[in-house]
C-alpha cells in the first residue's frame, strides 16, 4: 500500500487496526511505511510518528529509533533526538535496541544544531566506547558536530585522526573552516585534498569557492573555475554557478562575474541574487537595477535576499526615493520587510547627510523594533556629519546603552563619538566597560594575494619577513604623495596623542601595508586588490585616490561595506561610503 498523505495514511492504519493483527505480516509492513512517511515525509507527522513507536512492544532492530532520532536531529527541537537516544541506554531488562553506525551520526547532528558541545563530546565518549571510533561515517559527523559547536580544534583532531577520508570528510573540513573564518586554511586543505587524489564533488567547490571569496584568494578561484570548465567536476549551474559569481564579484572581478552568468543555462533566484549584489557592490547600481527588471520578466520571484541586494544598490547609489519605493513593494511578492531591509534605508539617508529623517525612520518603525545596529549607524552619521547635539542626546536617550550588546562594535562607536567631541573621560569609561564585559575591539586587518599566496597585515604590523622593504616603501609613497597634496586627516585618530603620532598611526595602517607591498610585488599596470574587515576610514581614502593617479595603478579594495575602485585620481562610490 502506498501513502500518499497523512490523512489517507491514517484511515488505513484504523482499517488494519480493526481487520488484522500487529504479528500479521501485512501489517508490519504497512506500520513500517506508515511510520517512514510520518516521520520523514514533509507532509508528515512526528507525534504520530512517535505514537507508533511508542506501540512497538519489542523491536528487533534500530530502525525505528534510528528514524526517529534522525527526524528529531532536522526538527524545531532537536533536544528530543537526544532523550531518545539516551533511551537506548537504559539498564538491562528494557526492550530497546543498542546504538549502532547509523545512530550516532544524527544524534551528533543535534547537538551541532543545538551547539552543545557538552553533550557532543559525552556522545563523542560512547562512541570511542562502542568501538565505533573507526567508522568513516560517524567521524564525519563527529567533525560537523564540532563546527557546529564553533570547536574547530576538536574538529580537526578528529579529521587528523581519521584513518580513512573520503570526499565527505574533506569537505566537511573545509566548510567548517570557512563558517569558522579560516578561509586560508580551508584553501590550504583544499589544496592537499587534491594532492591527495580525492576528487572534489560540487559541494567541495561552493565550499572552497566560499573561502576564495572571504579571503580574496583569486587564484585559487580561478582553478576551480578550470575545474568546472573541464567538466570532470560541477557545472555552470545552480550551486556552483551561483558561488562562482560570488566568488569573481568579491575578489573583484564584475565582468568574470557577468560572464558565468551569463554562461549559466538555468538561474534560479540565488543566482539572479548574486550577480545583482556583486553589481551593487562594485558601484554598478544602475545596471544592477537593469538586472533585477530583467529577473521579473523571466518570471523569477525575488525572495529577501534579492531584496536586499537592491535595497544595498539604493543605498550605494544615493536613492532615497527610490529605496523607499522598493522597501514598499514587497508585498507585492509576498514578502515582509525584515530589519536588513529597513538597515539599508537608514544608512542610505545616513550616507546623504538627513540624520533627521533617519532618525524618524528609525522610532517610526513597524511592526519590527529598531536593533543596535540601527542606533549604531545613525551614530556613525552623526560622527561622519559633525552633528554633535544629535550625538550628545541619541547617547543621553540611551537607546544605545539599554541594549546589553555584546558586540564591542557599540562600545567602540560610542567611544569613538565621545573622542570626537573631545569628552576623553568618557571614552575611557567606554574602554573600561569593554574591559569589564570581556570585549576586545577586532583588529583592522587587509589582505593581498600575490603569486597565489595570501599576505595579511594589521596596523603597524612588523611580522612581515619583508616588513623593512614595506616600510621603506611606504615612506617613498608618504614622500611622493606629500608633494601632490595629501595631508593626513589626523582627526581619524581618536586618541589623546599629538598629531605627528597620528599622522604615523594613519601612515601605518593595514590598507597601506598591504598596497606598498602590492606596489613592491607586481609589475607597473597590473591592479592591486586588497580585502579589509573594516570599513576603510576617510584618510585611506583620500591617499588611494591619489596613489592611484600618481603610480598610474587600479587599486580595488573591499571594505566591511562595499568596494572601491580607485583609478586616476578617483574613486567608483563617489565618495560615498
Amino acid at each position: 500500500m502506498e501513502i500518499s498523505t497523512m490523512a489517507q495514511g491514517m484511515q488505513l492504519h484504523a482499517r488494519l487496526l480493526k481487520t488484522s493483527s500487529q504479528q500479521d505480516q501485512t501489517h508490519s509492513q504497512f506500520l513500517s511505511k506508515l511510520f517512514t512517511f510520518s516521520a520523514l515525509s514533509p507532509s508528515g507527522n512526528l507525534a504520530y510518528a512517535r505514537c507508533i513507536l511508542s506501540t512497538l512492544t519489542s523491536p528487533n532492530n534500530s530502525y525505528y529509533y534510528n528514524t526517529m532520532i534522525r527526524a528529531y536531529s532536522d526538527s524545531p527541537d532537536p533536544t528530543r533526538s537526544i532523550r531518545l537516544f539516551l533511551t537506548m541506554h537504559e539498564e538491562p531488562g528494557v526492550v530497546v535496541p543498542r546504538p549502532d553506525k547509523y545512530t550516532y551520526p544524527f544524534v551528533l547532528k543535534a547537538c551541532g544544531r543545538l551547539r552543545d558541545v557538552r553533550v557532543g563530546e559525552q556522545v563523542h565518549a560512547l562512541v570511542v566506547k562502542s568501538g565505533l571510533k573507526v567508522d568513516l561515517y560517524v567521524n564525519n559527523a563527529l567533525v560537523h558536530m564540532y563546527f557546529g559547536c564553533v570547536d574547530s580544534g576538536n574538529a580537526r583532531k578528529v579529521f587528523d585522526g581519521m584513518s580513512e577520508r573520503d570526499v565527505v570528510s574533506w569537505t566537511t573540513m573545509i566548510d567548517g573552516l570557512v563558517d569558522n573564518d579560516r578561509g586560508i586554511e580551508a584553501i590550504r586543505l583544499f589544496e592537499e585534498m587534491m594532492e591527495s587524489g580525492v576528487e572534489a564533488n560540487e559541494a567541495t567547490l561552493v565550499s572552497v569557492l566560499r573561502a576564495c571569496a572571504d579571503t580574496g584568494a583569486l587564484s585559487v578561484g580561478r582553478k576551480v573555475d578550470g575545474l568546472v570548465k573541464e567538466g570532470n567536476i560541477g557545472s555552470v549551474k545552480g550551486n556552483v554557478g551561483t558561488a562562482l559569481i560570488d566568488m569573481y564579484a568579491k575578489c573583484g572581478c564584475v565582468d568574470e562575474a557577468r560572464r558565468v552568468f551569463d554562461e549559466m543555462t538555468e538561474k534560479d533566484v540565488y543566482a539572479w541574487t548574486a550577480m545583482i549584489s556583486g553589481l551593487a557592490s562594485h558601484g554598478l547600481c544602475e545596471e544592477a537595477m537593469e538586472r533585477f527588471e530583467e529577473m521579473k520578466s523571466v518570471g523569477v520571484k525575488p525572495d529577501e535576499r534579492t531584496m536586499t541586494a537592491v535595497l544595498s544598490a539604493c543605498r550605494n547609489a544615493g536613492w532615497i526615493g527610490r529605496g523607499l519605493y522598493h522597501v514598499r513593494s514587497m508585498k507585492k511578492y509576498k514578502l515582509r520587510p525584515t530589519i536588513q531591509h529597513y538597515g539599508c534605508i537608514v544608512d542610505t539617508f545616513v550616507r546623504a547627510g538627513q540624520l533627521e529623517e533617519a532618525e524618524q525612520f528609525i522610532r517610526k518603525m513597524v511592526p519590527i523594533d529598531p536593533d543596535v545596529v540601527l542606533w549604531r549607524t545613525l551614530l556613525w552619521g552623526c560622527k561622519i556629519h559633525g552633528d554633535v547635539e544629535r550625538s550628545e542626546r541619541l547617547l543621553k536617550d540611551v537607546e544605545l546603552l539599554k541594549m546589553d550588546s555584546r558586540d564591542c562594535g557599540s562600545y567602540v562607536l560610542l567611544g569613538n563619538v565621545y573622542a570626537a567631541t573631545g569628552n576623553w573621560k568618557e571614552k575611557a569609561k567606554m574602554r573600561e566597560l569593554m574591559n569589564q564585559r570581556g570585549l576586545v575591539k577586532t583588529p583592522g586587518s587587509s589582505r593581498i594575494e600575490i603569486d597565489g599566496n595570501i599576505h595579511e597585515f594589521t596596523a603597524g604590523d612588523s611580522r612581515h619577513v619583508e616588513s623593512d622593504n614595506i616600510y621603506a616603501k611606504l615612506d617613498e609613497i608618504e614622500e611622493n604623495v606629500s608633494r601632490e597634496g595629501y595631508d593626513p586627516k589626523v582627526s581619524e585618530v581618536l586618541l589623546e596623542i599629538d598629531d605627528d603620532e597620528k599622522a604615523s598611526q594613519l601612515l601605518h595602517h593595514s590598507e597601506k601595508l598591504a598596497l606598498s607591498f602590492g606596489l613592491i610585488k607586481t609589475n607597473p599596470g597590473t591592479v592591486i586588490r586588497i580585502v579589509k574587515n573594516l570599513r576603510s576610514c576617510e584618510d585611506c581614502h583620500s591617499f588611494m585616490k591619489l596613489i592611484s593617479k600618481l603610480y598610474q595603478r587600479e587599486i580595488i579594495i573591499r571594505d566591511r561595506i562595499r568596494y572601491h575602485h580607485f583609478r586616476d585620481g578617483e574613486c567608483s562610490c563617489g565618495d560615498r561610503w
